[in-house]
């Protein structure tokens, strides 16, 4: 967990070194009184930090609901389905010819 100002690339300078947070085994460790200073100080903190630290006893209140956008759908125009579909149509008879010829062979 770090502190950056807004306009700062991700992967630029830090402001402060705040923590760190394990997801897999959901272990933390935070400067508690430096993140209450900083939030003190007007320093927003983002959907999940917030209901980290609240979790963590930071923050009094209640968590955010953090919902993940949808992925979009690509609408696949109706004349692609039917060549497609024409195309699915024209393997299976080539495979059914050809086990017609396999039989006749044998």
């Amino acid at each position: 967990m770090v502190l950056q100002e807004h306009t700062a690339a991700p992967t630029g300078k830090h402001i402060a070194l705040l923590g760190s947070y394990d997801p897999h085994l959901k272990k933390s460790v935070l400067k508690k009184d430096e993140i209450k200073e900083w939030i003190g100080k007007g320093a927003q903190v983002s959907k999940t930090a917030y209901n980290l630290f609240v979790r963590e006893g930071i923050i009094e209140g209640k968590k955010k609901v953090i919902k993940m956008p949808k992925p979009a759908v690509k609408e696949v125009p109706a004349e692609e389905v039917k060549t497609e579909e024409k195309a699915i149509e024209e393997v299976k008879e080539e495979i059914k010819e050809e086990d017609k010829k396999e039989e006749v062979a044998q």
